[in-house]
């Protein structure tokens, strides 16, 4: 696992006009919220330089992150991110808090294995990806790197689901909590036009 560490202050200005003067200064407003019962949600400020660079980690979204508020550390996880659309720089951040007994709902990345071990691969099919992200639920000390889908044996014309998904133990697929009906399809075995088998 990646070790992401942000530093933050608490803010004790808010509103729209407060956050447009933090930007300017170079800073991301953000909030924390979580935790405990009688945890308060918390208003902060980060530097947005060193946040982007964190958040140019794809592992960074899907990691349990390392929050400094005032050189008090808290695990943390990331529900919510605003970007500027043309520019380098994030408008807000939305963490939650996170703790061993809580389990939490979060995207972590698809990992599509040993496709090119496969039949189908060997006869010039090929595998459309329909989705790359997938959102699990666990406790926060289960929480994987990525989840795995096993492609050595699909078929040609193949739709691969959610419930093709291998998670590791205590690890859900959120979606397949709601109902065969929320088993989507990830991905596609098809084969071009034109291409011919060996």
């Amino acid at each position: 696992m990646n070790n992401f560490k942000i530093e933050a202050v608490i803010r004790e200005n808010q509103g729209k006009g407060a956050s447009r003067r933090l930007r300017k200064e170079g800073l991301v407003p953000a909030v924390v919220y979580g935790g405990a019962k009688n945890r308060k949600p918390l208003s902060l400020s980060l530097i947005n330089k060193d946040f982007i660079k964190l958040t140019n980690n794809d592992s960074f979204f899907s990691s349990i992150i390392t929050l400094v508020i005032d050189g008090k550390e808290e695990n943390v996880i990331i529900k919510d991110l605003q970007r500027h659309p043309a520019k380098p720089l994030l408008l807000h951040a939305d963490f939650q808090r996170i703790t061993k007994s809580n389990r939490i709902s979060i995207k972590v990345p698809i990992s599509f294995d040993n496709f090119e071990n496969s039949a189908v691969a060997k006869s010039a099919a090929k595998f459309a990806v329909e989705a790359n992200v997938v959102e699990v639920l666990c406790a926060a000390d289960k929480l994987p790197e990525s989840v795995s889908v096993d492609l050595s044996n699909v078929e040609l014309g193949q739709v691969l689901h959610l419930s093709d998904i291998i998670v590791p133990a205590g690890v859900q697929v959120a979606a397949l909590r709601r109902g065969e009906d929320h088993n989507q399809s990830i991905g596609y075995i098809y084969s071009p036009r034109g291409a011919t088998a060996e």
